[in-house]
């Protein structure tokens, strides 16, 4: 059962919390709208597009700032109230430093359940979305995929090379495809020059066409100059786009996951990752909150400018370091399970540190 002092503190909480995302994320769609008026215009974007694409940009950069407003809010208001005494005062009339927390972690369960359904539900597809009128307004022209050294395997018997993809055009060049029998030898292998999607015809067409079928201890050789054929894939689901995962819901995500580790993905630790951050992104609310807190319950010299300073310096390093591990992840092999652990412990260590340090 909530108390007054429960009640009141939620209430400051949820209520600064709310004010922050109202008041930062308009500012940050002007920011955008003014930075990217002009691609939007060079690249004639339609108006209905334009505003479609401002609600899906509010929910997918306001969850990626959920943190940082939440921290903010925290140190702020509760720099208030250390400001005008109020936690001395809650303090001197017999409540604990624990007690006195209870209606933050309250609060910070509340943010956290807001973050694991938007993360999971909302986000991915707003994701869709945003990340489809950026790459077709904001940034026409550049690739939203990976287009060099393609390997996938499609089922248990059946992989594919290509060396180099072009969507656009639907084109590969320096194909392969080769298929075993269930003791995992060669039945044949057929390779081209160039693999291309003829779509008013609903076929492959390959160019330079070779085929090796092995028959015993000896090799029946095939070529063409040109082959129209079909295969039991489609060339553009090759190379998902790089911003596929995002788009996937918690158990679409899931599968995606199973099946691009079945296939040999060779960027399935991006994928990995975004499954992670979904999950610690609520454990984080935790630990910002406590952090904000110890920081802020303290009435010091300099006042609430001081918190704020080094709530955004915090802020700041916490983006950082979330940056770094993640990009290790995704480029050198690092598990994506410690990039997303790691900075969680480091700064649940230091929330332990300053809460201590508060309480005394």
């Amino acid at each position: 059962m909530l108390t007054i002092l429960d009640r009141y503190i939620l209430k400051r909480y949820l209520a600064t919390f709310s004010v922050m995302l109202l008041l930062f994320i308009p500012i940050g769609i002007m920011v955008n709208f003014a930075e990217q008026n002009g691609k939007m215009s060079a690249n004639n974007a339609p108006v209905n597009e334009i505003l479609i694409y401002y609600m899906h940009f509010t929910v997918y950069i306001g969850s990626l700032l959920f943190p940082i407003f939440l921290f903010l809010s925290v140190i702020y208001f509760t720099s208030k109230l250390a400001n005008d005494t109020e936690i001395v005062a809650i303090l001197s009339s017999g409540v604990s430093y624990n007690r006195f927390l209870r209606p933050y972690i309250i609060g910070a369960t509340l943010v956290a359940i807001l973050m694991f359904v938007m993360g999971m539900f909302l986000v991915p597809k707003a994701s869709v979305g945003f990340n489809e009128f950026k790459y077709k307004y904001l940034k026409k022209g550049k690739q939203d995929r990976v287009t060099n050294n393609i390997y996938n395997q499609l089922n248990e018997t059946d992989f594919i090379y290509i060396s180099s993809f072009e969507s656009a055009r639907q084109n590969g060049k320096n194909f392969t495809f080769e298929r075993f029998d269930e003791e995992n030898n060669l039945k044949f292998k057929i390779a081209a020059s160039n693999i291309r999607w003829v779509e008013k015809d609903s076929l492959y067409r390959l160019t330079s066409y070779r085929k090796r079928t092995i028959v015993g201890d000896s090799a029946i050789l095939e070529s063409k100059r040109r082959l129209d054929t079909l295969f039991a894939f489609k060339i553009d689901d090759l190379t998902p786009v790089s911003y596929v995962a995002e788009t996937k819901n918690l158990f679409q995500l899931n599968k995606f996951i199973e099946e691009q580790k079945r296939k040999g993905a060779s960027n399935i630790n991006t994928y990995i990752l975004v499954k992670y951050k979904r999950w610690a992104l609520p454990l984080t609310a935790f630990i910002l909150t406590i952090i904000a807190v110890a920081v802020s319950s303290v009435k010091r010299r300099g006042g609430m400018g001081v918190n704020l300073a080094f709530g955004i310096l915090v802020a700041f390093i916490f983006v950082f370091f979330d940056k770094v591990f993640g990009t290790l992840a995704e480029q050198s092999g690092f598990s994506p399970l410690l990039a997303v652990i790691i900075p969680n412990i480091l700064f649940g260590i230091l929330a332990f540190y300053l809460l201590q340090n508060a309480k005394r």
